[in-house]
């Protein structure tokens, strides 16, 4: 009878057999999964009924506890997989984005000043004049 039992947790539990350069996964749970395992959770009632349910799952305490506390908080969002990593500030990301424009467009007004510059030499030596329509550029 023992060998049958073990037969069937066989067929039921993962293989811990590690293969060499695979890379472990981040489980992601969608929101109506979380949901449904937390009214499975809350409807047990039998004795080792949410071991078990754990166990099938794959789960931990700490999910239940986790998703419960969003619920109760009304963190829908929160029941959905998240983005991983630093989040990103759209403000501070446009004030970086502005500030590359602005050096940018300053090597260019230098660039064009030294232009101007060499011009004007090149026509003092060659004796041509040039107008001058505006002012010259100011930089600031």
């Amino acid at each position: 009878m023992s060998n049958e039992h073990e037969n069937q947790s066989d067929q039921h539990s993962p293989d811990p057999e590690v293969i060499p350069g695979e890379k472990a996964k981040r489980r992601t749970f969608s929101a109506k999964y979380k949901l449904r395992i937390l009214k499975e959770h809350e409807a047990c009632t039998e004795p080792g009924e949410k071991g078990a349910l754990l166990r099938r799952e794959g789960l931990y305490s700490s999910h239940i506890t986790t998703w419960r506390r969003q619920r109760e908080r009304g963190e829908l969002a929160g029941l959905s997989p998240q983005k991983r990593g630093p989040q990103v500030d759209p403000q501070a990301e446009e004030n970086a984005r502005l500030q590359r424009e602005n050096e940018r467009l300053k090597k260019r007004l230098e660039q064009a000043e030294l232009i101007i510059d060499v011009q004007k030499k090149i026509s003092g030596i060659l004796g041509v004049e040039i107008e001058e329509n505006d002012p010259p550029l100011e930089t600031y």
